[in-house]
């Protein structure tokens, strides 16, 4: 797999445990022993899994703290796949100025994908390309690298509370923020319940918190756009509290999406379409 970059012990030993684990041909994906390498490879990443605001930023928002500085740039990252042949994909890395929503930095990688999608698993499929993007950012020095990721994916939201917000924020140790467009079915939870849900809340924040049959809460579904029927589902990634992580996606969005995703989503589709 792409190589990752750690700064803890553990962290090289998860290296070890993903550079050991073996990807499976598109012939094998359906084999049980494959996947449980990607199992132990999750179970491992999920025990560094931090789900409490854990960063030295402050929001513009809230009240100052010390000399804490506040939250700048904010990236997003998305994958889009050629029409024509699905195993081919642009990552694209954007990173904007929060007070403007200008993007003040940007790189994208077309890479052929040997990993074919399997539920549950999306992250060994996309989050290498992602995090090479990220990788190679952080290795410049670049001024505007990230404080915090937004992710076009699942974090806690996930069938095994650990979906590709949680895989990136854990192995590129950062605040992360998971934002799904789709709704994974888990503890009860359903895409038609949480609609019938929120038309029923009287909250003038068109925010419900997604609590499943258990009592867990998974994240939380928002109508971001007046008048849209299709809430947003977002989910702590790593490093950061559901409250937060709710704010800054409020503070993001312009349309439906945040724009950090938004913008990754239009120049990496941009980028395909340029390539071919």
């Amino acid at each position: 797999m792409s190589h990752l970059v750690h700064t803890s012990q553990d962290g090289c030993r998860i290296v070890e445990i993903m550079n050991n684990a073996k990807e499976p041909s598109s012939s094998e994906c359906n084999c049980p022993t494959e996947q449980m390498d990607w199992l132990r490879v999750q179970d491992s990443l999920k025990g560094q899994l931090i789900t409490e605001d854990d960063f030295k930023w402050r929001l513009p928002t809230r009240e100052k703290e010390g000399s804490c500085e506040i939250l700048k740039y904010v990236g997003g990252v998305d994958l889009s796949f050629s029409k024509d042949d699905s195993s081919i994909a642009c990552g694209t890395l954007v990173v904007l100025d929060l007070q403007t929503l200008k993007v003040v930095y940007e790189d994208s990688s077309i890479v052929r994908l040997q990993i074919p999608y399997i539920p549950g698993f999306l992250a060994f499929r996309e989050a290498p390309v992602l995090l090479e993007l990220l990788d190679k950012m952080k290795n410049n020095a670049h001024c505007f690298y990230p404080q915090l990721l937004m992710v076009d994916g699942n974090g806690l939201l996930h069938p095994r509370g650990f979906g590709l917000a949680c895989h990136i924020g854990v192995l590129a140790d950062l605040p992360t923020v998971g934002v799904g467009k789709n709704l994974h079915h888990v503890d009860g939870l359903t895409q038609s319940r949480v609609r019938e849900l929120l038309q029923a809340a009287d909250s003038p924040e068109n925010v419900l918190p997604l609590i499943g049959d258990s009592g867990y809460t998974w994240g939380a579904a928002m109508q971001s756009s007046q008048g849209s029927l299709k809430p947003i589902f977002i989910s702590l990634g790593h490093r950061i509290s559901l409250t937060t992580a709710i704010e800054i996606v409020r503070m993001t969005c312009r349309f439906r999406v945040p724009e950090p995703i938004r913008q990754a989503d239009i120049r990496s589709r941009e980028r395909l379409r340029n390539n071919q």
